[in-house]
């Protein structure tokens, strides 16, 4: 099997985003992790209503995605796990995820309960930054007045996080900017997707 050269290094892991079968995310996770490949599967909490209790239950937040920290000679023993349908990659090129996009998802998950994640659409919105609590210092945008009011957007992975943040722990940044804004992206055909 040819290996794609694109960011993939002989000695220095990095992240990259796996395609796992339906509702396979966290035995992927469990299958590499067992193989000692370093695996990261992002979880949502989510409190679901039952007949007779409420009960917030464990879910990936992105169907289908796993995140993979590997070299270049662990590459075929990914995709020969179970379950593991495809490497995830941008106009075929296979893309590294900087660290620092997997420990801000990371924090993410930690902290905040019922996320919603979408494919990226850009949305415009006021900048602001989480000033108390957990999540203290992270920038996104103020998308609604009311629920899921801000968005954190992951370029890499290519995914907006939409959450619900006290609008008492945010104060907007007049000064800041995202690199998006200077600079309309082009946006995806209709139907089509950023990663594939």
């Amino acid at each position: 099997m040819e290996l794609p050269e694109n960011h993939l290094s002989a000695d220095t892991p990095r992240w990259f985003a796996i395609y796992t079968k339906f509702k396979s995310e966290k035995e992927v996770a469990r299958r590499l992790t067992k193989k000692g490949i370093e695996c990261y599967v992002p979880i949502n909490k989510v409190v679901r209503q039952y007949t007779r209790k409420r009960k917030v239950v464990d879910l990936p937040l992105i169907n289908c995605y796993a995140f993979v920290n590997i070299t270049r000679d662990q590459y075929v023993s990914v995709l020969e796990t179970e379950y593991v349908i495809k490497f995830i990659n941008f106009s075929k090129n296979l893309i590294s995820i900087p660290d620092a996009e997997i420990d801000l998802l990371k924090r993410i998950c930690q902290e905040a309960f019922d996320i919603e994640a979408q494919v990226m659409s850009y949305q415009k919105g006021k900048p602001v930054e989480i000033i108390s609590g957990n999540l203290t210092g992270i920038k996104g945008k103020l998308v609604s007045d009311l629920g899921k009011n801000f968005l954190v957007e992951l370029n890499y992975i290519g995914i907006g996080l939409q959450m619900e943040v006290d609008p008492a722990f945010l104060r907007p940044l007049p000064d800041w900017k995202y690199a998006q804004d200077d600079e309309e992206p082009a946006k995806p055909a209709a139907g089509k997707k950023y990663w594939g």
